[in-house]
């Protein structure tokens, strides 16, 4: 085994903590009574999407002398192992778990609202018809990957998905959030995360796993190094760039707004981590960090509910940093010696990525709200999810039945009125 196989094998490790990072980072956004919904959607979107993957995904992930299609390099190809050389299967492994997060992602749009089994069928197709043929496009010998080619300007730079899975994923939370509608009473300042140390928890899990999720292909120490450099500047730098738009606004800072600070810096630098001096990746974070900052308004204004600002995190920042490689990508940059062929073969990747899974997204929401009804009754939305549809509560303080404790409670404030002695003006 080579050395660039046991990095792939240890960077699948770490992308694949970032789902269940997520998952903590979600559920301490959203209400105590659905935090276990919230968890469960990226949890099952781990289930569906990587048996999907296996199945047929990766083989649907590439166009190569005519094998892409169904099944083709699965490792379940003719329902028998296609290959022992385990590289093969750890690149398997390693496009599974970004296929996870991918997904998984978009659940924070619906927040508070869906049922899970509703999500299950949207996120299973969506993966199948969004996420694996627009990975093929992106890394797999798709129009994204030789539009370069065929335009006669440099090749579409993105390294780890700033197209393939936050602008991807954006445009379909999107989509997704403007068929589920808004939740009951929906308004700034009406649905405050409950638990600030989860997110702070979240967060953290997925900058460790954002190593491995920009680097993990790197094939020489110095690109690995300028990757690690970028995959830690930016997110600082958007945390600084956050708070430095809360403070012109007259917002106290948050560590809820620097964590979200950090996730822009992490997309934005995520297609261009391997073409930017760090110095560029500095300003892109902390120019990442405070439009994103005025981005997740945007939901009051225009009207859609994203519950947990996959737009304006994810959509946004993934928009600013390729676009970004256009003017300062190493050689070929506008500002870097080059011309505008790159910046322009860049926003035909967005413009195409954007519309299609924005579109596609679309019409799979309306097809899940007309077989399931997509959202939870109303009743069930005002009392929590987590409680009716799991069985579950985020966090149980005591051991004995609820029943058995109020019936214990009333039992000692009736003992307590029994010892009090009335009132003088009584007596």
């Amino acid at each position: 085994m080579e050395a660039t196989d046991v990095w792939m094998l240890a960077s699948t490790a770490l992308v694949l903590i970032m789902t269940p990072g997520l998952a903590l980072f979600y559920g301490g956004l959203v209400r105590v009574r659905s935090v276990v919904n919230m968890m469960l959607f990226s949890v099952s979107a781990m289930g569906v999407v990587a048996v999907l993957w296996i199945l047929f995904g990766y083989g649907m992930s590439y166009f190569a002398d005519g094998e892409g299609g169904w099944f083709s390099g699965s490792p379940l190809k003719d329902f028998g192992l296609i290959s022992t050389d385990s590289a093969d299967f750890i690149g398997i492994g390693f496009g599974a778990v970004f296929a996870m997060i991918t997904t998984a992602l978009i659940s924070g749009a619906i927040a508070d609202r869906v049922g899970l089994g509703s999500w299950v069928l949207f996120s299973g197709v969506w993966a199948t018809l969004v996420y694996f043929p627009v990975a093929a496009w992106v890394w797999g010998g798709g129009w994204i990957m030789s539009l370069g080619g065929w335009l006669g300007t440099p090749e579409v730079i993105d390294l780890a998905g700033g197209t393939a899975i936050h602008i991807n994923a954006g445009a379909a939370a999107l989509a997704l959030a403007i068929v589920a509608g808004k939740r009951r009473g929906f308004a700034p300042g009406s649905h405050r995360p409950h638990s600030v140390p989860l997110v702070t928890i979240g967060a953290a899990l997925l900058w460790f796993g954002w190593i491995g999720f920009n680097s993990g292909l790197a094939t020489e120490l110095g690109e690995a190094g300028l990757i690690l450099l970028n995959t830690i500047g930016a997110p600082a730098a958007g945390i600084l760039g956050w708070l430095a738009v809360d403070a012109l606004r007259g917002r106290k800072p948050g560590v809820v707004g620097a964590s979200s600070g950090a996730i822009a810096g992490l997309v934005a630098i995520t297609p261009s981590a391997a073409n930017l001096a760090p110095v560029w990746a500095l300003l892109l974070g902390l120019i990442a960090g405070g439009v994103c900052a005025f981005a997740i308004d945007w939901k009051y204004r225009l009207g859609y509910d994203d519950s947990l600002d996959v737009v304006g995190l994810h959509l946004v920042a993934g928009v600013l940093g390729t676009l970004y490689l256009g003017f300062f990508a190493f050689d070929d940059g506008l500002f870097m010696g080059g011309d505008a062929g790159l910046l322009m073969v860049q926003a035909i990747s967005v413009v195409g990525v954007m519309l299609y899974s924005f579109v596609v997204s679309l019409l799979i929401a309306l097809g899940v709200k007309a077989l399931t009804g997509l959202r939870v009754p109303p009743e069930v939305e005002e009392a929590g999810i987590d409680g009716h549809a799991h069985g579950e509560e985020a966090y149980a303080l005591i051991d004995a039945p609820a029943a058995a404790v109020e019936a214990a409670t009333v039992s000692a404030e009736a003992a307590s009125e029994m010892r009090t002695p009335a009132p003088a003006a009584n007596r």
